[in-house]
């Protein structure tokens, strides 16, 4: 036989010699992302939030933060990075090093800003890993008690008789406080003037000065005052009434169609070894799971969302082609 053909009888022994080195390499990788769960996490956790503290995902992330840093016996500190509708938080979110070390508090923004921004320097599905959902929370259409109307279609006639002239408030362009007042618009024909604010606790500050007039806020951060009589709660934005407002109807009752909610979870940079994901998941849904946190999250009108991270994965894809149709309605943009 020719010498040049003498090396392909070695062929196969040079192969397996390779395929075998990089399984050992894989097994050694896949051994050292388990040891790293394990010891996991070995000092603080940053937990970036798009808004100020005391709207519905600072207080998300402080609930669940607490928890975990009980049970995991290190620190989740909160760093709240309001700023260009959420997505100042975000891009330092998708840009973190993926070790487990930077979470993100995941809410309506991510699934809205996907098309309502045309010109992001991150795509969250493809640079965020999801790892679990918290709760779903209606919104509620909300008044100062100077506002004269008692019900949604009691508004509805205010508002046409003043166009222009009402103030709409929200946590931020692109939040689902904006996106659920924008929908209300097109399908009743009313014309309020909205105002952003840089989260909903701000916003909140004004409504209850009467600066601004309506809001469609997420529940938890207004759900207090209401309760108080510091502000009138007109209707619930969910198909059904809320457990935790239940004599409040539902703005669909008024207009029929019309549905709106936010949702709330935790993602990581993609990339973040999936045992470190997988823990976090797993202690997420022991949080969720927990009678007094039970309680807690109904008392805000949360319905509770826990899984896996490809259950929480779905859902933010299912929110985006949602809110998607949503920003092509109404036509709302932002730069």
């Amino acid at each position: 036989m020719p010498a040049r053909f003498r090396p392909a009888r070695f062929w196969p022994t040079r192969f397996w010699r390779r395929a075998t080195v990089a399984f050992v390499c894989a097994l050694i990788a896949g051994s050292g992302a388990a040891r790293a769960a394990e010891d996991y996490p070995n000092h603080s956790v940053r937990w970036l939030v798009g808004y100020p503290p005391g709207g519905s995902t600072d207080i998300c992330a402080r609930l669940i933060g607490q928890y975990l840093s009980q049970k995991l016996g290190q620190q989740f500190i909160i760093e709240n990075k309001p700023g260009a509708g959420n997505n100042l938080a975000t891009e330092l979110a998708a840009h973190a090093p993926p070790d487990g070390y930077t979470v993100f508090l995941v809410n309506p923004a991510n699934a809205i800003n996907a098309s309502l921004y045309k010109n992001l320097s991150f795509n969250f599905i493809q640079d965020m890993a999801p790892v679990a959902g918290f709760i779903r929370v209606p919104n509620v259409m909300e008044v100062n008690p100077q506002v004269p109307a008692k019900t949604v279609a009691e508004f509805i006639t205010y508002a046409k008789a003043n166009p222009g002239k009402i103030n709409m408030a929200s946590s931020g362009v692109g939040t689902s406080v904006h996106l659920s007042g924008a929908l209300f618009m097109m399908m009743t024909g009313v014309n309020l003037v909205h105002v952003p604010y840089r989260g909903a606790a701000p916003a909140l500050t004004d409504m209850l000065a009467n600066h601004v007039q309506v809001m469609f806020d997420n529940l938890p951060s207004s759900i207090a005052y209401i309760q108080a009589g510091k502000l009138r709660a007109l209707g619930v934005t969910t198909a059904t009434r809320a457990a935790a407002l239940p004599n409040v109807p539902t703005v669909a009752e008024t207009v029929p169609g019309y549905e709106a909610s936010a949702f709330f979870g935790m993602a990581v940079p993609k990339g973040t070894p999936r045992p470190i994901i997988d823990k976090l998941n797993r202690t997420i849904n022991q949080a969720l799971a927990d009678p007094a946190m039970q309680a807690r999250l109904a008392e805000l009108g949360g319905t509770n969302i826990s899984g896996t991270p490809e259950d929480f994965g779905k859902i933010i894809v299912d929110e985006t082609n949602k809110w998607a149709k949503v920003v092509k309605a109404t036509g709302a943009s932002a730069e």
